[in-house]
């Protein structure tokens, strides 16, 4: 997640904060989350039972599936680790036999998943053996009857579920990478059953009663500060999934996150299809005032979706919608394009997100109140530095004043441009107007093109500048390994050595936009680094997998916009985190930190790339070799704070507004229920609309209430401030 503003008026989120359930990975598929899905990507099914997501129980969850070659345990809260049957076993088996998630992977180079050999139809079953092992991984922690220690019940449950664990990772990424239809019904499908099994785990009798003994005497049992640490991460996972409380309301509680665990998913997909479906078709005359390269990558979507020849596409891909609202001369497009913009996830009459937000937000009070606390954002706040909703208030209203400010003097100097250059805008500047007129008074306040840049900036030169950016600072070489095949052609694979030639890492880079793709940026990991390995692991397992996934528009060759590039860098700063992970403990490992820290790394290295030497030596022109000129690079400081009141009420506007607004979102909801999802989520835009730059649509206000407000407070690069679980550009869900 990132602090740096959303195009689509929503504050940037990353994905690759320590969300560990694999639901939290399929965030940010979508528009949701990854918060956290600021969403790094489950490091084993220890990580996937650290999740306050979704989760839930029935005590039909594992019985038998008619269809299914798998024996379930018959009920999930009542398990025992006895052995299955004969017939099952041999079932059990085949299964192990056909399925490539279930077999060993040490064919694979690296034991990466064997992409080729995985279709959609593979997970469900797989998931079945794995939730099965992982579960009687944990019986056996209870089973033990020596007294509660860290080495017994703490450190075998940080690695217990490895199965789970590969087949969950590679689950999520793909349901952000490649979610094809097909996917997104096993997801529909296994969110509620995932979430059933988060809760299985958590409310196994015994096992928490034992992680609190080990808990009570963490300070007298000789543990080192990191196992110290480790015994309170756990412990609190479990006090907030609901483990401490009573039997009949952990039933309760369960159900209450497998229904949120359905509805968020559904959420998700209804954005994730208007992303793939939308198509704004064009001819040539209607791209005026549109750069050569947004013109060529028009034309190459046109072409992915076989439209006719002279026909270009703009989609809903960020790539291609933000330059058409910054460039496009054509007022009534930029204003079509806008509006299918920001109401993703309602555009078919099918897909209402409206009325889904409505039940999440009357969930996620229910859920906040089994923990004793008034609201759900109480409840976010209680691990997080900002601590108390009160606090957050106070910095939004900090911040939101001066914004404002800005963003009026700004929005002066746009209609004093328009006046000055003769044109009548009937209304005024509207939203899809802003982007075009600022590039205008930019250009002439500053004598600033853009587009200008562009040449420099190829995707190629981009990454040779972050792989020596990289190797300065962390001793890092990167090798690209073209033999090695991944889940699309585009993707690209490099082997991750330190100064001494030894693999720290593996890195997946993960660049263009395409259909079933989320379009977002974000970090994400198919496994994640740890030292706590099963006695019969490959030690390659220890080497984690990190991949970086951004949404540039291909071209031949591809030209970044400056926030491209940034873009790259700081997604390379989350990539960072997770290779350069030394941690002892899966749970403890990469980016499984605070949310209040995790965007540091990412803030620092995106700096990095605006750094004159760093600029001058590999930013050169694609054609020519020729150095960037001084003169642009002159021209580009002096108009580095330019618009930052628009960029900041973006995204500020939106919390602020939701965080006066929710207290009485709610009361209306439950005094009056037969008041339209419409009506009050109208009320949310009221105070948005004092700004121009607000986003008033329902859509992006039902976005926001379904978001857990007040998750975090990150380090941005001009100041901190909260944000909610929200994926943008860099998520990692920026």
């Amino acid at each position: 997640m990132t602090c740096r503003s959303s195009p689509s008026c929503l504050p940037s989120f990353h994905r690759s904060q320590p969300l560990a359930s694999i639901f939290a990975l399929l965030a940010v598929a979508t528009i949701l989350p990854s918060r956290s899905l600021a969403f790094q990507l489950t490091r084993g099914s220890r990580r996937i039972l650290a999740s306050s997501l979704p989760s839930s129980h029935s005590s039909t969850a594992f019985q038998r599936t008619p269809g299914n070659s798998h024996c379930h345990l018959s009920s999930a809260l009542k398990m025992t680790a006895t052995s299955p049957s004969a017939s099952c076993a041999a079932a059990a088996s085949t299964l192990v036999s056909s399925n490539p998630l279930l077999q060993s992977w040490s064919s694979q180079p690296f034991n990466l998943p064997p992409f080729a050999d995985i279709t959609p139809a593979h997970f469900k079953p797989a998931f079945d053996v794995a939730m099965e092992n992982h579960l009687a991984d944990l019986q056996k922690i209870v089973d033990d009857e020596s007294e509660p220690t860290f080495d017994n019940v703490v450190a075998p449950y940080d690695r217990a579920g490895p199965q789970l664990g590969k087949v969950g990772s590679v689950f999520g990424n793909l349901c952000s990478s490649k979610n094809t239809d097909e996917l997104q019904k096993v997801q529909s499908e296994m969110s509620p059953i995932l979430s059933k099994h988060n809760s299985a785990a958590m409310f196994l009798p015994g096992l928490f009663g034992k992680i609190n003994a080990v808990y009570e005497k963490r300070h007298d049992s000789g543990l080192n500060s990191e196992q110290i640490r480790l015994v309170e991460r756990i412990h609190l996972d479990f006090t907030r999934s609901g483990a401490a409380f009573d039997e009949a309301t952990q039933k309760e509680y369960a159900e209450l996150k497998a229904e949120l665990a359905g509805l968020t998913t559904q959420f998700q997909q209804n954005v994730m299809k208007d992303e793939e479906t939308y198509e704004m078709v064009l001819k040539k005359e209607d791209m005026s005032g549109c750069p050569d390269g947004l013109v060529e990558a028009a034309r190459q979507a046109a072409i992915d979706r076989n439209k006719a020849d002279g026909e270009y596409v703009i989609t809903l891909s960020r790539s291609l919608v933000e330059p058409f609202l910054t460039f496009s001369d054509r007022r009534d497009l930029r204003e079509q394009a806008w509006r299918a913009w920001t109401r993703r996830g309602e555009l078919d009459d099918d897909r209402d997100n409206l009325s889904i937000a409505t039940k999440i937000l009357k969930l996620r009070k229910k859920q906040a109140e089994y923990h004793g606390c008034k609201t759900f954002a109480e409840y976010q706040c209680l691990d997080r530095m900002a601590k108390t909703p009160e606090n957050v208030m106070q910095l939004l209203e900090n911040v939101w004043e001066r914004a404002k400010k800005a963003a009026d003097r700004e929005r002066e100097a746009l209609e004093e441009f328009v006046k000055e250059s003769g044109e009548t805008l009937d209304g005024g500047i509207k939203t899809w107007d802003w982007r075009f007129y600022a590039t205008k008074v930019k250009a002439a306040k500053y004598d600033m093109d853009e587009t200008l840049l562009k040449p420099y900036l190829s995707l190629d030169a981009v990454t040779k500048a972050f792989f020596a950016v990289s190797g300065n600072l962390f001793g890092l070489t990167y090798e690209k390994r073209d033999d090695v095949e991944l889940y699309h052609e585009d993707v690209n694979l490099y082997e991750v050595k330190n100064k001494d030639g030894k693999l720290v890492s593996l890195f997946i880079h993960d660049n263009f936009a395409r259909p079933f793709k989320a379009s977002v940026a974000w970090m994400s990991e198919y496994r994640s680094q740890t030292r706590n390995l099963p006695v019969d692991a490959d030690e390659i397992e220890q080497i984690p997998i990190v991949s970086n996934n951004n949404n540039f528009a291909k071209g031949s060759p591809t030209l970044l916009s400056f926030d491209d590039a940034t873009t790259l860098f700081h997604e390379g700063g989350h990539g960072h985190h997770g290779m350069l992970s030394d941690a002892t403990y899966s749970r403890l490992s990469s980016t499984s930190v605070l949310t209040d820290f995790v965007e540091l790394p990412s803030q620092l290295m995106e700096h990095w790339f605006e750094e004159p030497e760093v600029l001058k030596k590999f930013c050169r022109h694609y054609e020519t070799g020729e150095e960037i000129p001084e003169e642009l690079l002159a021209k580009l400081k002096a108009a580095k704070d330019f618009n930052q009141g628009f960029e900041t009420i973006e995204y500020t506007s939106v919390l602020y507004s939701t965080w006066q607004c929710t207290h009485l979102i709610i009361m209306m909801i439950l005094i009056s229920p037969s008041l339209s999802t419409r009506s009050w989520i109208g009320l949310v835009c009221l105070r948005a609309s004092s700004c121009v730059t607000a986003p008033v649509t329902s859509s992006t206000c039902s976005v926001l209430l379904l978001m857990p407000l007040g998750t975090m407070c990150i380090c941005g690069p001009r100041f901190s401030m909260p944000m909610p679980l929200l994926p943008s550009r860099r998520v990692g869900m920026s």
